[in-house]
């Protein structure tokens, strides 16, 4: 499970540390590659291969005469790309996807419980503006949680 956000920087080649916090856990696990794709919002999601084969399941259940499910997988699956660590940490961001998310330099990993999402720091500071302001509103649009 990934939670937290972590402040990060894209060195010159596209590489990101992944944050120590979630390497340790990932290290425990035994996972080493990650699926990378376009987000929501202009962010990139970041899977494990677990869930990653979770989602490409359910995608695939998507019916094909539906132009909102057939747009929307292409365009999640033609951006996607498999990354290992490297010994250090790091993953390499295809360049495609460094542009989706307009990502130059500084960026913000946030965990959100099966996936972590990269931001370019000031997307990622205009969202909380705009969304923060509505934190209660959207959380009483959400299914009962037991807050």
């Amino acid at each position: 499970m990934f939670y937290g956000e972590f402040r990060h920087s894209i060195d010159n080649k596209g590489r990101l540390i992944i944050p120590a916090k979630y390497r340790e856990t990932l290290r425990e696990n035994y996972i080493d590659k990650f699926f990378i794709t376009r987000g929501l919002e202009h962010c990139l999601f970041v899977f494990t291969p677990r869930e990653w084969n979770l989602l490409v399941t359910k995608l695939k259940e998507q019916p094909l005469t539906k132009a909102g499910a057939r747009g929307f997988t292409r365009l999640f699956l033609s951006g996607a790309c498999e990354v290992e660590c490297d010994k250090q940490g790091r993953i390499m961001l295809p360049q495609n996807l460094l542009e989706w998310a307009r990502i130059k330099k500084d960026i913000v990993v946030v965990g959100v419980l099966s996936r972590f999402e990269i931001w370019d720091e000031e997307s990622w500071r205009t969202f909380e503006r705009e969304r923060g302001n509505n934190y209660e509103e959207i959380a009483e649009q959400l299914i009962d949680v037991g807050l």
